[in-house]
C-alpha cells in the first residue's frame, strides 16, 4: 500500500504532538494524514479517546493506517474491536503503561487494564528501552498479546520531540515498509 491509497491518521498521546514531534511533521509531509485530535485530549478519558478514533475511521474516505504514539497506542487497543474492516494496519509507537502507580494527572484509570486480545489488523510496536512511560518489557508484552511486531529501538527515550525524535526519518522508513506489507 502507498499512502496515497490510505487515510492516515495521526492518534497523538496526552496533550497532543506539538510541531517538532514526529507525527506533527508527518502529518504535514503526507498529504493523505489528518489527526485524530478533540479538545478532551487534554483531559484523557478512555471513552472519549475511543469514540473520538470510532468516527474518524468512520469518516475517512479510504483504507485507515492509524499512527499512534502513546496513550493513543492504548486508546487504539481498547477501539480496535469497534472499528470496521477499513483499518488495514496501526504503526505503534512507544505505548504509554497505563498500568503503573504513577500515571500522569489527568489520564483516566479506565484506560487500565490495557486490553490484551490480538488486534484485527496488522500492527507493529516501536518500543524504547528507556521509556520513562513504558518499561521495554511491558512493550514486549504488550506486542505479543496484539500479535504485534516488535522493534526495539533502542534507547531512545519516549520518542518524542523531547528525546531529540522531531523528524525522526528512520521510523518514517520503518512506517513505508510497514505500509508496503499491507
Amino acid at each position: 500500500m502507498k499512502t496515497a491509497d490510505a487515510s492516515i491518521l495521526i492518534l497523538p498521546g496526552f496533550m497532543n504532538s506539538g510541531p517538532e514531534h514526529w507525527q506533527s511533521r508527518w502529518q504535514a509531509k503526507l498529504s493523505t494524514a489528518s489527526r485524530i485530535w478533540e479538545p478532551v485530549m487534554a483531559d484523557a478519558r478512555r471513552d472519549d479517546w475511543v469514540e473520538a478514533l470510532v468516527k474518524g475511521v468512520k469518516a475517512a474516505e479510504k483504507p485507515v493506517v492509524l499512527v499512534a504514539h502513546s496513550l493513543g497506542v492504548i486508546a487504539t487497543a481498547h477501539a480496535a474491536p469497534l472499528l470496521s474492516e477499513k483499518v488495514r494496519g496501526a504503526f505503534l509507537v512507544a505505548p504509554s503503561n497505563v498500568e503503573r502507580d504513577n500515571l500522569t494527572a489527568g489520564i483516566d484509570r479506565a484506560f487500565a487494564p490495557v486490553p490484551r486480545e490480538p488486534l484485527p489488523f496488522p500492527s507493529l510496536l516501536v518500543a524504547s528501552r528507556n521509556d520513562p512511560f513504558c518499561d521495554y518489557e511491558k512493550a514486549d508484552e504488550f506486542a505479543a498479546s496484539w500479535g504485534s511486531l516488535l522493534v526495539d529501538a533502542g534507547e531512545a527515550g519516549h520518542i518524542n520531540a523531547d528525546a531529540g525524535f522531531g523528524p525522526w526519518p528512520e521510523g518514517l522508513m520503518r512506517f513505508a515498509g510497514f505500509l508496503s506489507r499491507l
